[in-house]
């Protein structure tokens, strides 16, 4: 059986491309690949003016790959966030759209092994995640990755204001396989002098307050609404709770895909 195009398939490029292809847009999603950004932030990284930088993150924004939330430290910013797995997906609709072998397959994470040649061969990625409580979010995190990342990472969490652990977060793990029920919120101070690949704050505020610590790491935002504060305007937070685990999750999966590439990387150099 051949494989045939209809006609006027090919008169144009796929919306996804024609949306990413621009210049600015393209250097706009690499800066957010990398972390959420206030608009100000990316004004400046692009070069360009801030009405042309908005233009061009509403254009992203309506195409599904950027959303846009007010800052939780200061609402007068706006943080940008990439949708990657949006993003993933218009970009393997768009190899098919052209040939169905070029529809693109997310390649699968190497499991941890501790074998020869394996991801123990190299000393393990350490990443730290800093919310203002750590109490919810930054727990959560760190046991979403030392599940997936197994003995290829070491993951530790911290707070600028350390308060019990919420109840929520600690069913919303356990329903997931993990107890954090025993877990300790950490002030950040505890890890002033410790060094970390990646140190990755969570919610706006510690952002602002976030420490040097030394290496230097790279300094990751992802800025990500604390669940708790549903409860002022809802009884029941606990779907908050439950988006945001599944957000980290997400995250954290695209963040060891750049862990392994990065080992990767160094073992071919």
């Amino acid at each position: 059986m051949s494989y045939t195009t209809p006609l006027g398939a090919q008169a144009a490029a796929p919306a996804f491309l024609r949306l990413t292809g621009h210049p600015v847009r393209w250097q706009l999603l690499g800066e957010l690949a990398r972390s959420d950004r206030q608009v100000r932030e990316l004004t400046a990284l692009v070069g360009e003016r801030q009405s042309l930088t908005s233009y061009h993150l509403g254009q992203l924004r309506a195409g599904g790959l950027v959303t846009m939330r007010r800052s939780s430290a200061d609402g007068r910013d706006t943080y940008c966030s990439l949708n990657l797995a949006a993003y993933r997906e218009r970009l393997a609709e768009s190899g098919a759209a052209l040939h169905p072998g070029l529809r693109l397959v997310p390649a699968e994470l190497a499991p941890p092994s501790d074998g020869p040649g394996g991801p123990q061969a190299q000393a393990p990625v350490r990443v730290l995640f800093l919310c203002t409580g750590n109490s919810a979010r930054s727990q959560m995190a760190e046991a979403i990755l030392a599940r997936l990342g197994g003995p290829r990472v070491e993951a530790a969490s911290a707070g600028s204001h350390p308060k019990d652990l919420d109840p929520s977060a600690v069913r919303v793990m356990g329903e997931r396989g993990m107890d954090i029920s025993g877990a300790r919120p950490k002030h950040l101070s505890e890890f002033a002098n410790r060094r970390f690949d990646y140190v990755i704050s969570l919610c706006d505020r510690v952002r602002e307050v976030c420490p040097d610590f030394p290496g230097p790491p790279a300094m990751v935002h992802w800025s990500i609404p604390d669940p708790a504060a549903e409860a002022a305007a809802n009884q029941d937070s606990y779907p908050a709770f439950v988006r945001t685990a599944d957000e980290l999750n997400t995250r954290i999966q695209f963040l060891l895909y750049a862990i392994e590439y990065s080992q990767t990387s160094s073992e071919r150099s």
